[in-house]
């Protein structure tokens, strides 16, 4: 018989064969763990939402690390839920307040483990903007001097990477020069430059308590219908000097996984949200379909559209797919 058409099954006929071939691979360097941690002692609280995912306090901390240590995690991004807020956000820039804290705990005891700290003024402000407002709206420029001076405060505390979150224009190169004159110019920026106004992020406002009191931050995240403006969102961050540029959410927005690749030498992180996260174990939870599958496809897709690395969620529960 004449051959017509290509044997592309040849590749697929074992698991080896397909170990042998296969183009991206999941690896738990790629990964990056979030971490609630919270005031007060001997609290280990679930997220009601986010089966798996607690708030904890820092002696409970210590015990969640020594797990995420032996799990094989690297990487973790520090989010702090303090008890007391006010209008201005003050708890996220006090050097002693509870994400600097934990902080200098982790890196105390893992001098090893990278430490990326989320910087934004949401889980501080009594209003739940992620800046300060005047007349009813957040005010740009009076936000950038405040989440500035988070930065040099998580980085006095030990940060390895300052994640700015908030979008508001201009501030990389706020962060930037700050971080600079307080003579932390090997910090880099790991840049929120992509970050949608989404219905994803739910379950992580519960998490962090940062649920606006009005309104919503449509004015300063994305429309979830453009992707160019993700374009020139980047292209200005990459200007200011950010040396990661991060999408979120990751799944719904891989489009722009991809653009950022194709556009910046930059590493990118896709972020696998809160929402992404609980749908997934919702539907797990009711049989409905196959969690270690799922995951691992997702996280693999994120690989393939050109993420470097990926913030998630799942990735305690990777690491045990992984060593099987």
């Amino acid at each position: 018989m004449t051959q017509t058409f290509d044997r592309h099954r040849r590749l697929r006929r074992s698991a080896a064969m397909r170990n042998l071939v296969r183009e991206n691979h999941v690896r738990m360097e790629d990964l990056i763990y979030p971490l609630f941690v919270v005031e007060g002692s001997n609290v280990k609280n679930e997220i009601p939402s986010m089966p798996g995912v607690y708030h904890l306090s820092l002696d409970q901390l210590a015990i969640e690390m020594k797990e995420i240590v032996e799990a094989g995690i690297q990487s973790v991004i520090m989010f702090g839920v303090p008890e007391e807020k006010d209008a201005c956000g003050s708890g996220a820039y006090d050097d002693n307040a509870i994400t600097q804290e934990a902080i200098r705990q982790i890196k105390e005891a893992y001098p090893e483990m990278v430490v990326i700290a989320d910087t934004c003024l949401c889980e501080y402000t009594d209003h739940g903007h992620c800046g300060v407002l005047q007349d009813g709206d957040v005010d740009n420029d009076e936000s950038l001097k405040l989440l500035a001076q988070t930065a040099v405060s998580q980085a006095k505390a030990g940060a390895d990477i300052i994640a700015p979150s908030n979008m508001m224009d201009g501030f990389v190169i706020a962060i930037r020069e700050a971080l600079d004159e307080a003579g932390f110019t090997h910090i880099p920026i790991m840049s929120y430059a992509v970050k949608y106004a989404s219905a994803f992020y739910g379950p992580f406002r519960e998490a962090a308590n940062s649920t606006p009191q009005f309104g919503d931050r449509k004015s300063y995240q994305m429309d979830p219908s453009n992707s160019r403006e993700g374009l020139r969102e980047a292209a200005s961050d990459v200007k200011e000097g950010a040396d990661f540029l991060i999408v979120k959410p990751g799944l719904a927005f891989m489009d722009m996984v991809v653009r950022l690749r194709e556009n910046f030498n930059q590493p990118i992180v896709a972020y696998n949200v809160s929402g992404e996260y609980s749908m997934v174990k919702a539907a797990a939870a009711n049989g409905w379909i196959d969690e270690e599958k799922i995951v691992m496809e997702t996280l693999v897709g994120f690989k393939r559209a050109g993420a470097d690395l990926i913030i998630t969620y799942h990735a305690k529960d990777v690491s045990k797919w992984l060593k099987g």
